[in-house]
């Protein structure tokens, strides 16, 4: 049987993302999403997106853009842009490059791969998505600083989206998984010692990884 398993927020942590997924086995008819922010903060971005490229021979792979993954894309449009993301986690992605300074030494292949990520997904049950949503607004209307920026620190939804559906996002870093039933955040901190969370959306079976890549 299939499965639809949504994963949340890898900042650069390779060994706990190759952990997870070995422990998840994705079988070619699964669709594993990856909610966004594969980037920046752990010690090696590139790993990460080494994997997720390789993953899209496996199964059905719908990798959701986060603000990171975003801001890497943009660091290449100026100096300020490139600046801002050096300033918010981007220094270490690009050690994981081999340099500090050189936009230059990211691969093509991880350019397209970003700029190939979708701002969100839907099933007939579930809305994936990087931040957080407006309940009143199509999700095809919805800005993309919400979607991709607005922290659950700064606004929870009071109600569930206008479609009914349930709403799964990472963004917002939680010590264990958030469950407001019409919402929930994935986003565990593996980067600051949390874990890194997988949760198959219809069976509920969950899968945590550590850093260092120990299964809990």
């Amino acid at each position: 049987m299939s499965r639809t398993i949504a994963i949340g927020d890898i900042h650069g942590c390779s060994i706990a993302f190759a952990a997870l997924i070995d422990a998840i086995n994705p079988q070619p008819d699964d669709t594993i999403i990856p909610l966004g922010d594969y980037v920046d903060r752990g010690i090696d971005s590139k790993g990460v997106l080494d994997q997720l490229i390789e993953l899209r021979d496996r199964c059905n792979l719908v990798p959701i853009l986060g603000n990171h993954d975003q801001m890497m894309l943009h660091a290449r449009e100026g100096r300020s842009d490139f600046q801002f993301w050096l300033n918010c986690g981007g220094d270490a992605a690009l050690d994981s490059y081999g340099s500090s300074g050189k936009l230059d030494l990211i691969p093509r292949n991880h350019i397209r791969f970003l700029e190939s990520c979708r701002s969100y997904f839907e099933t007939d049950t579930h809305i994936f998505l990087h931040a957080n949503y407006k309940p009143d607004v199509p999700i095809e209307q919805q800005e993309d600083h919400t979607i991709r920026w607005l922290s659950l620190r700064e606004y929870v939804p009071p109600k569930p989206h206008c479609s009914g559906k349930i709403a799964v996002v990472g963004h917002t870093p939680q010590t264990e998984i958030l469950d407001l039933g019409f919402l929930i955040g994935l986003d565990t901190g593996v980067w600051i010692g949390g874990w890194l969370t997988a949760l198959d959306v219809e069976s509920g079976k969950i899968w945590q990884v550590s850093e260092n890549g120990t299964l809990r």
